[in-house]
């Protein structure tokens, strides 16, 4: 087997068990906090909300640090620090004894993740240029499929044993993940000579003057704003369509099936991306979802909800795979890692302030707003990428096509 397939194969895997294993303590962490201490229903919110953002805040700003030492100490290396350190910092978690070690353990676990970022930088760089859309489209089915098992083991494992046997047994699952990648993924890597060591600042000037590199920074930090601000409130919109004993049911539902149709057509669209051109995969994916969500701001019953997010799930798949495509094709050589670490801070940017801006929506305009004000930055999105984006990946796109086409014939 050829190794980029080897790797591609384990590392599906390994994230599957990742996403599981950090998906496994969201569902209960406000009643973790309730086991600590915090009574108070105001108080419980709102140390929940900050908990919950903590990790996006610190890996918000280590990402392009990690990327960094991608570059210089390969991509591999960085998977392994993740994966042995998440897996340290969260059997800790098991021992918080209140609200505020509980945060720094969240803060911590911030600054060394990076698991499956780094798993896409070293699926990208290792893999044929001209299968790197389906690569990180199988990639992106094996982290779905892990987010969308991990509540339901999560929750399953939290009524069998203590909550904090849980974070254990999150541990537990990681560190195998990890032993998974020393053990069995090859990595070809060649690291930045000396000469080419820069800071930060430095790094950040060389990637974004390699067009559209910033436009899709931009693109991918908008992508997360949107599906963030709606994902974690969809509940509240629930609430109106069903009866209050069927609320978590069909919450969980209406999440599931959108993450079930994501996984089926990540692969595809990943695989078509490589044949037309991740850019246009792109555009196609961000209107399908754009289209989809504006009904939703309209639906009278339970089932049309969770039918158009299944819908919007089918387009979903061709989003931040696409968006990594192209990433991974307009990077300075020898700069991928460092390029992918900063597309990872406008993700974890997207994903930390989604929900903030999602309820203050909620609050001013009602949840129906929430959808059509993200479908409008959906849209913008698109022409953003249509004006930004579209012209240099077209021109590499066909340059590309017109070389593999010109080998053939010889």
């Amino acid at each position: 087997m050829d190794g980029w397939k080897r790797n591609l194969r384990i590392l599906v895997v390994c994230q599957f068990i990742v996403m599981s294993a950090m998906t496994m303590i969201i569902p209960f962490l406000p009643l973790y906090l309730k086991e600590l201490g915090v009574t108070n229903p105001q108080t419980l919110s709102l140390w929940a909300g900050i908990i919950f953002g903590a990790n996006f805040l610190t890996a918000f700003l280590f990402s392009p640090f990690w990327g960094r030492m991608a570059d210089r100490h390969g991509r591999k290396m960085m998977i392994l620090r993740s994966g042995f350190g998440m897996a340290l910092v969260i059997s800790l978690t098991g021992f918080a004894t209140g609200p505020v070690s509980l945060l720094i353990l969240r803060l911590l676990n911030g600054v060394i993740s990076g698991f499956i970022p780094a798993s896409i930088g070293l699926v990208s760089t290792n893999t044929p240029k001209e299968k790197v859309g389906y690569a990180l489209g199988v990639l992106q089915s094996g982290t779905v499929a892990g987010a969308i098992c991990g509540p339901l083991i999560g929750g399953v494992m939290a009524q069998a044993f203590s909550y904090q046997m849980v974070f254990f047994l999150t541990g537990l699952c990681i560190l195998v993940a990890a032993l998974g990648v020393l053990f069995f993924v090859r990595e070809s890597f060649t690291p930045v000579s000396k000469e080419q060591k820069t800071s930060t600042k430095e790094d950040f000037i060389a990637v974004t003057k390699q067009k559209p590199v910033l436009s899709l920074y931009l693109v991918i930090f908008l992508i997360q704003l949107a599906i963030m601000g709606v994902n974690p409130l969809l509940s509240l919109f629930v609430t109106e369509l069903t009866p209050a004993e069927n609320v978590a049911f069909f919450a969980g539902l209406a999440i599931s099936v959108m993450g079930f149709a994501n996984m089926m057509t990540a692969p595809f669209l990943g695989k078509l991306s490589d044949k037309k051109g991740a850019h246009h995969v792109l555009i196609y994916s961000m209107l399908g979802v754009a289209m989809f969500s504006i009904p939703q701001a309209f639906v009278a019953d339970i089932w049309q909800l969770i039918a158009l997010r299944f819908m919007v799930g089918l387009c979903l798949g061709g989003l931040l795979p696409a968006a990594n495509t192209l990433i991974r094709l307009h990077a300075p050589n020898g700069m991928e890692s460092r390029t992918y670490g900063f597309s990872n801070s406008a993700m974890y940017l997207g994903t930390m302030i989604g929900p903030i801006i999602g309820g203050w929506i909620i609050a001013n305009v009602g949840v129906r707003g929430l959808f059509l004000v993200c479908a409008a930055i959906l849209l913008v999105n698109v022409a953003i990428v249509k004006l930004k984006v579209l012209p240099p990946a077209e021109r590499l796109f066909m340059r590309e096509f017109h070389q593999k086409k010109k080998a053939a014939s010889h």
